[in-house]
């Protein structure tokens, strides 16, 4: 099982498929097992890398500082997997630990696709962390599963996945820390606003959300296609927060053109 270490903390992560290789990063959940809908169509193209975040899944279950943290953690994940360069596909928060390390290691990142993300914690997205981080603390991590669900997935999915969402709430309490952890990691994306430095960020970068997702709105997409030079945009009409779970086949498609070089 490789475990990388990274400022105290062990890192799980696995590869699997063949080609150049393309690095998958969680958001909030933090487990790479977010990605498994995706895996059988991007390993037919790319070696694809997975990760545990700090403070949840089969890595450290400890507290995160911030960001930029996070980012040393997915550089210590390279370097213990051989990598000198790799692509970058990052959703949600992990699309912000992608924008840090094309930041501050901009020999590792080759190309970066951001996916449902945030350029900076605003009131809206302070009132809905806030109100989760509330919810874990008080009410469980099995309320926090359900209402991180109506957060994901728009009505049409949840109508036709019972028995999957059920299934994926079921394992949340194996997957997340205690409700300390997963507050410090609502308040290092909160936290997290580089926007003053996205104009340094050269590689080819593509931002990609959906017109429904209530997460993290379009307009944060928006931002970042305005600051990174460059930077193209996919907007999809639905989808959700978990585009690449409720439209896997499309969301493949994007990623497969993207990092192929289309």
């Amino acid at each position: 099982m490789p475990i990388a270490t990274s400022r105290g903390a062990s890192l799980y992560w696995e590869k699997q498929g063949q080609g150049p290789a393309l690095v998958l990063g969680a958001g909030l959940g933090g487990v790479g097992s977010y990605w498994t809908p995706n895996i059988a169509a991007l390993t037919q193209h790319f070696t694809v890398y997975r990760f545990d975040q700090r403070g949840t899944g089969r890595s450290s279950r400890e507290a995160v500082e911030s960001i930029e943290q996070m980012s040393a953690d997915l550089v210590a994940v390279l370097d213990d997997a051989g990598l000198s360069q790799a692509m970058y596909l990052g959703h949600s928060t992990g699309g912000a630990i992608g924008v840090a390390t094309a930041l501050d290691y901009p020999d590792r990142i080759s190309s970066m696709m951001i996916y449902a993300s945030t350029t900076h914690g605003d009131a809206y997205r302070r009132k809905i962390l806030g109100l989760r981080s509330v919810l874990f603390s008080q009410l469980g991590v099995e309320a926090y599963a359900q209402y991180s669900t109506l957060l994901l997935y728009p009505p049409y999915w949840i109508n036709g996945h019972e028995i999957e969402i059920a299934q994926a709430e079921g394992v949340t309490p194996d997957q997340l820390g205690s409700a300390e952890i997963q507050a410090s990691r609502f308040d290092a994306i909160l936290n997290f606003d580089r926007r003053a430095e996205l104009s340094r960020i050269a590689i080819p970068t593509l931002v990609v959300c959906a017109d429904d997702d209530i997460l993290t709105p379009k307009y944060f997409s928006e931002e970042f296609v305005r600051l990174i030079p460059g930077a193209r945009a996919h907007f999809l009409p639905r989808g959700g927060h978990a585009l690449s779970r409720t439209e896997p086949e499309l969301f493949d498609a994007i990623a497969i053109e993207f990092f192929q070089g289309g």
